[in-house]
């Protein structure tokens, strides 16, 4: 890579860079989601908008020579997992006494009844298959049931929620549920590249991530406090800074190298530096958690804006009515399933918003979809726009719920749901209580 070549490349991130915090802080002060409006950057740079008004400037900008797709990608990837990394260490890793019953009630509703819906209502979009007809119906069940755990974790950080057991619920559910649709979008591509679904593949792949999971939370911390004391000793807050993020590094490594999802191997790293309480390494969270949200994130939301085509791949129709029924089911089954698991019909609904959120995993499944020849352009266009509008819906949703009570996700009540949202589930506003007679 030349100087020229250099030059454009750090060019094309200053102007992401640039269009992703400019477009969060206006969408900020409409009291909207900064994450769509940092998606929003990216659109304005890419083929929908400056595409249109002059398609070499795009070119030039960001595929201007060989390499820089692939370093653009790079940060792509570096930003989503630092994402996911952040949120991890925001979460506390015990939960509430109900958050077990909980997660499993939303694994339940979120993935079970929206997927059978979305593999059943498949010939409803046949028009847009480009591949064998069963993986397109398995990319179908996983578009309806998809939740995406980095853009409800970056509404979570926005809205000051990581750290309530209502965030930690969604995100432990989501986590869950998207272990398995990936297993499913696995055999999806294994299917429509001719190759026959491989049972005893799956169950490996099954058992590596569980065996991952569990020696991650179980052995690591103990590995790291052995090394801490017997290697390390003690060390100045930029040395751990850099230690800490060798370990996310090191646990994404080693996800990839055995076929686990990285993002989640993101959250897991995040999730182990919750086990350590040191006053020192406070600060260290915050540092990291100040350099990805306002650097690195930023950018790999601009460059999932960046690869939309909005004037070319767009159906109106074929996207409403996906949005329409995808949502609609989403919501009735997450919400009965979480007033099933002892929540209030008004925070039952609040975790059907927040699972409705399809956000980057949405857009990485359509990708691969496409990619893979499993559909066609409108497809790939309504399932990027469905995860754009129901991250924008849940984010609006939120933060409604908090301007109206502050302390609305504090705490999550099983049995019995707060005044306000026992006023809400009839229909009416809280009715002040009486005085008590001297």
């Amino acid at each position: 890579m030349n100087d020229a070549e250099l030059a454009r490349f750090f060019l094309s991130l200053v102007l992401l860079l640039f269009a992703a915090l400019g477009g969060g802080f206006v969408f900020e002060r409409l009291r909207l989601p900064r994450v769509i409006g940092e998606i929003s950057g990216g659109i304005v740079l890419g083929p929908s908008i400056l595409g249109v008004i002059s398609r070499d400037a795009h070119d030039w900008l960001f595929i201007g020579f060989a390499a820089q797709e692939a370093l653009l990608a790079a940060f792509y990837w570096f930003g989503l997992v630092l994402l996911m990394f952040t949120a991890g260490f925001k979460m506390q890793a015990e939960g509430s006494a109900a958050s077990g019953r909980t997660v499993l009630a939303l694994v339940l509703g979120a993935l079970i009844v929206p997927f059978a819906f979305g593999y059943a209502g498949a010939p409803f979009f046949e028009q847009t298959r480009a591949g064998d007809e069963f993986a397109f119906k398995l990319v179908m069940g996983i578009a309806v049931a998809v939740t995406s755990i980095p853009v409800v974790s970056r509404i979570f950080l926005d809205l000051d929620l990581m750290n309530t057991p209502f965030a930690r619920n969604v995100v432990s559910a989501a986590t869950i549920q998207d272990l398995v649709l990936w297993t499913v979008l696995a055999i999806a591509t294994a299917v429509q590249y001719g190759d026959a679904a491989d049972t005893a593949a799956i169950t490996r792949v099954v058992a590596v991530t569980v065996a991952f999971v569990l020696t991650a939370l179980l052995f690591i911390p103990t590995l790291l406090r052995t090394i801490r004391r017997n290697v390390i000793g003690k060390v100045s807050e930029a040395s751990l800074t850099g230690y800490s993020m060798l370990l996310c590094l090191v646990f994404v490594a080693a996800a990839s190298l055995l076929s686990v999802n990285i993002v989640f191997a993101a959250l897991l790293a995040g999730l182990v530096m919750t086990r350590f309480s040191s006053r020192q390494l406070v600060a260290v969270k915050q540092h990291i958690a100040d350099i990805a949200i306002w650097f690195f994130v930023p950018i790999y939301f601009a460059l999932v804006g960046l690869r939309l085509d909005l004037v070319h791949q767009f159906d109106a129709g074929l996207t409403l009515f996906f949005i329409a029924a995808s949502t609609a089911t989403k919501l009735a089954t997450c919400t009965l399933a979480a007033r099933a698991g002892g929540m209030g019909w008004a925070r039952a609904l609040d975790y059907g918003m927040a699972m409705n959120t399809r956000g980057g995993p949405g857009i990485v499944l359509a990708s691969v979809a496409l990619a893979a020849g499993i559909i066609d352009e409108r497809m790939f266009t309504a399932l990027v726009l469905a995860s754009i509008v129901t991250s924008l819906m849940t984010g609006l949703w939120l933060r409604q719920r908090l301007a109206r009570n502050p302390a609305a996700f504090d705490s999550d009540k099983t049995a019995r749901p707060p005044d306000g949202d026992r006023a809400l589930d009839r229909g009416h506003r809280p009715v002040p209580p009486r005085r008590q007679s001297a």
